[in-house]
């Protein structure tokens, strides 16, 4: 099952990316990472089965999209994709807003960033299944 699953990666740290592509790679997943949602955008048609995006991106040259305007573009273009959000923000009030906009998962980027977005992938994947 795992082997057809498609995810992209999207996040401006290089080392968040590498650990996410390395994770799921050896659970037998295809892994595509950008550095930003623009850069996701571009790719769409090659229609991931789930998309990790990153909350707040950083770019010292350019203005960029952050997560929750790169997410309101994926869902206009594709409604169906699920996407998970990953985050260091703890604050109430964005996950509430990321919740009603119907984000699927909220990970916070903590020591445990890559168990448990292992499970919520798994759990996600799982419940496409019933």
């Amino acid at each position: 099952m795992n082997s057809r699953k498609y995810i992209f990666i999207v996040d401006d740290d290089p080392f968040i990316n590498m650990l996410v592509v390395k994770r799921f790679t050896s659970e037998g997943y295809n892994l595509e990472a950008f550095e930003n949602g623009e850069d996701c955008l571009k790719a769409l048609e090659k229609n991931p089965d789930l998309i990790i995006l990153d909350y707040f991106f950083v770019n010292n040259n350019k203005k960029l999209m952050n997560g929750m305007e790169a997410f309101d573009k994926i869902k206009e273009l594709k409604p169906n994709v699920p996407v998970i959000m990953l985050s260091g923000q703890e604050k109430g009030e964005i996950v509430l807003e990321l919740a009603r906009k119907g984000i699927d998962d909220y990970i916070i980027k903590d020591n445990n960033l890559i168990d448990n977005l292992s499970i919520a992938v798994r759990e996600l994947f799982e419940r496409q299944l019933m």
